[in-house]
């Protein structure tokens, strides 16, 4: 897991070879001025997706690992709290995997919280459970799917 200030991305473009695409998007479009919806940089494998996620608590946000797909997670409009928990560590370990999807949701809370600003992003790895979506209202937000 990666937690920064976006505008030090490009020193975590070694990182895969279709960071630095994402990262001339980025430098190339105002961000909290896209619209809702998905934007194809490469086919399936580079995708960013718009969202305006509803409200929730620790409680309700699952814990979640994607095998195929690293995560990269900019709130745009306000703070976001996400959970993390080592994938190792979720509970079950034998949880469903849902490949259409690619995703696996757990049970439980996550093991560690922080909050993500406006100007901040999130790597997740396939090894990272994640709850994120942490809000008291809802936010806008851009889910980065990047192909493993």
């Amino acid at each position: 897991m990666v937690i920064d200030e976006l505008k030090n991305f490009e020193k975590y473009i070694a990182l895969h070879p279709l960071f630095p695409k994402f990262w001339e998007f980025c430098k190339t479009h105002s961000l909290k001025e896209l619209a809702e919806g998905k934007i194809e940089l490469q086919g399936n494998d580079l995708v960013v997706n718009v969202q305006f996620p509803t409200a929730k608590t620790r409680e309700t946000a699952r814990l979640e690992t994607h095998n195929l797909f690293i995560d990269i997670q900019i709130p745009l409009t306000d703070n976001e709290e996400m959970g993390y928990t080592p994938a190792s560590a979720c509970t079950p370990h034998d949880a469903p995997y849902n490949a259409e999807k690619d995703i696996t949701f757990f049970e439980g809370t996550a093991h560690d919280y922080f909050v993500v600003r406006p100007g901040m992003f999130t790597i997740f790895f396939p090894q990272d459970g994640h709850a994120p979506g942490i809000t008291a209202a809802g936010a806008k937000k851009i889910v980065v799917k990047v192909r493993a």
